[in-house]
């Protein structure tokens, strides 16, 4: 595990963005985590946010002129991670989108810098993937070249099939997808942490169940 993603998980768990006990999920699955980054909302927090995507950028090597935010959490997000690019030298433009058009002033579903060359998109989750997909019809209508997703956790379970969310919109769309940290790492943590050991075996449980298949 790298710095960064333990330094991201830790922040998590000191905002209750990451939770541990029995939650529901949209699925239905009974799950022993639960991740909500609406609950990075203080100045701090999204600060080192911002660093964690920046790091993770670097860490991957991934191509990319632009930061795009798909409404509403991706709004954030592609500002803070932006904020901490540029604190690292790397002054990039950075895009969102309105969920209605607007007919008045300058009008359009976009905010920001014009689309342009290849867009980073950044976002919180994969769940179903229709933000991601709505994000690329955008990106592409305006002449610009999606390169890839950014998350900040990828729960690595599958859907209806073998793939996960994250690798479905990787097989239907052709771009990768990074996380600054996945269920791995969770499980690294937790292995390490002794306040978080007794829920180490639950998330293997879990992992071994839910778990998805690599791509072949």
């Amino acid at each position: 595990m790298q710095p960064y993603q333990r330094e991201f998980l830790e922040l998590a768990l000191a905002n209750d963005v990451l939770r541990f006990g029995e939650f529901t999920l949209k699925s239905g699955r009974a799950s022993p985590y639960f991740f909500n980054a609406g609950r990075f909302d203080r100045g701090a927090a999204l600060a080192a946010l911002g660093r964690a995507y920046a790091a993770a950028i670097e860490r991957e090597g991934i191509a990319f002129d632009m930061l795009f935010g798909p409404a509403y959490k991706g709004i954030a997000l592609a500002v803070v991670a932006a904020v901490a690019l540029a604190g690292r030298g790397r002054d990039v433009p950075v895009a969102f989108n309105r969920k209605e058009a607007k007919d008045h002033g300058e009008g359009g579903v976009l905010i920001g810098a014009p689309l342009a060359g290849r867009v980073l998109i950044v976002d919180d989750v994969v769940t179903a993937g229709t933000s991601i997909r709505e994000s690329v019809a955008l990106i592409r209508a305006h002449g610009a070249t999606p390169s890839g997703v950014l998350i900040a956790l990828d729960r690595r379970e599958r859907g209806a099939g073998t793939l996960s969310a994250a690798q479905e919109v990787e097989a239907e769309l052709g771009l990768p997808v990074h996380a600054i940290a996945g269920l791995d790492e969770l499980l690294a943590l937790a292995g390490e942490k002794h306040e978080l050991v007794q829920y180490r075996d639950r998330l293997s449980a879990y992992r071994a169940r839910y778990g998805a298949t690599p791509p072949a």
